[in-house]
């Protein structure tokens, strides 16, 4: 079968072009992610080259196909620095360009615009640069666990290595049968790989803005907008996954309920700004005394909770007792204004794997509401047989012990 490549050309332009204009149009929908905006465009200047290319035909001018090709590598460069926007890179304007600036210096030289094999070599080795550069760039981000980007990756980087394979060909033709090799075979099988390479790259791009955009609206429903730390529904969540697991862990699990002491005086005397200020303090000190596998969230006002899979009772209030001290140290002084704001934690746990969190959440809510009355800035625990014992009965001294590494924890 004959393959016609003006004819391909003509499919390539129509096809780029609308490829280009979803990548925009999906832009527009979607500001936050500036990648889509940068392919979109190179696929449209992608679409322009081909076009220019297809009007050699009517044109016979070689400095038509010089111009198309530096725009092709203009593509080249846009997509590569799409692919940076994409992880939060700097985009390099003039390496974007340099693609193009080397091949239009390299065609004033003397020699070079009549040899086909120097012209296929450097244009050939443009684009497959720009190509795995770009794979090389996704490759990069991929600590972000996107499902779309390995696919990415492996298109991006399969088309960046078939593409220069024309230029081994070119080393073993004789000269006079170049040109005619390459214009009736060749470059229409080129054509068509990178047509299917085109519209492939541009669903799986779109596939990888759509999980990010997916990721960050699920994680942003899960986030507390004031301390950046988990809100209710993913503590609960996440507690429930903790509790559903097949392998029981051989310690309890511990609860813990925070709450600032006399936060709505806080708030009357220095003012809310003041007070927000506060709660996102209680949120960053328990945060760097947890664990990362643990589960912490604000339940709402100046509430929190923590879920401690596999921890014993010691080693759970020698914790508690390290956030309450450590809260104490930073809630003194804020913005220069003394506030000497503490914290009342409560604490329970559970053997149980099988609990409700709602429940367990309660009854750690009964032993804060006890720490309250027993005078506040204190830990308070209340076990897993519903028995109220204060935090200094199972460890004596709270203060020399919340200083020494917790082994148990």
């Amino acid at each position: 079968m004959v393959l016609d490549v003006p004819t391909l050309l003509v499919v390539s332009i129509f096809v780029t072009a609308v490829l280009g204009l979803l990548l925009i149009f999906a832009w527009i929908q979607d500001r936050s992610i500036q990648a889509l905006g940068w392919w979109g465009a190179a696929y449209l200047v992608g679409g322009l080259s081909a076009g220019m290319l297809s009007l050699q035909q009517f044109i016979s001018s070689p400095y038509l196909i010089d111009f198309a090709s530096a725009l092709l590598f203009v593509a080249c460069g846009m997509s590569w620095n799409g692919a940076r926007a994409f992880d939060g890179k700097n985009v390099r304007p003039f390496a974007m360009f340099a693609g193009a600036i080397i091949w239009l210096v390299a065609c004033q030289i003397p020699g070079f615009a009549d040899s086909s094999i120097g012209r296929i070599v450097v244009s050939s080795l443009i684009i497959s640069n720009y190509t795995l550069f770009t794979a090389f760039e996704l490759w990069s981000g991929r600590s972000e666990k996107l499902n779309s980007r390995w696919p990415a990756v492996i298109v991006i980087t399969l088309h960046g290595v078939v593409f220069p394979s024309q230029v081994p060909l070119t080393m073993v033709l004789p000269g006079d049968r170049i040109a005619a090799t390459l214009s009736n075979g060749w470059i229409a099988t080129l054509a068509i790989e990178s047509l299917l390479y085109s519209i492939a790259a541009a669903f799986i791009l779109l596939e990888m803005a759509k999980e990010r955009t997916e990721r960050v609206h699920k994680e942003a429903a899960l986030i507390d907008p004031l301390t950046g730390v988990h809100n209710r529904r993913a503590i609960t969540e996440f507690a429930k996954q903790i509790l559903s697991r097949d392998v029981r862990p051989t310690k309890p699990m511990a609860i813990f309920m925070f709450d600032i002491d006399k936060f709505k005086s806080i708030n009357d005397r220095f003012g809310h700004p003041v007070g927000d200020k506060v709660i996102r303090l209680l949120a960053a000190t328990a945060k760097k005394t947890l664990r990362q596998t643990d589960v912490f969230g604000r339940l709402g006002g100046e509430e929190f909770a923590a879920f401690l899979g596999n921890t014993d009772e010691k080693g759970a209030i020698i914790v508690a007792e390290r956030v309450r001290l450590a809260f104490i140290k930073a809630a003194d002084v804020v913005d220069g204004i003394e506030i000497g704001a503490t914290v009342s934690i409560g604490v329970t746990f559970t053997t149980n794997y099988q609990s409700e969190v709602d429940a367990l959440l309660s009854r750690a809510d009964e032993a804060l509401y006890e720490a309250k009355n027993a005078g506040r800035n204190r830990v308070m625990i209340r076990s897993e047989q519903n028995l109220q014992v204060a935090a200094s009965s199972i460890v004596p001294d709270l203060s020399e012990a919340a200083a020494e590494p917790v082994t148990t924890h």
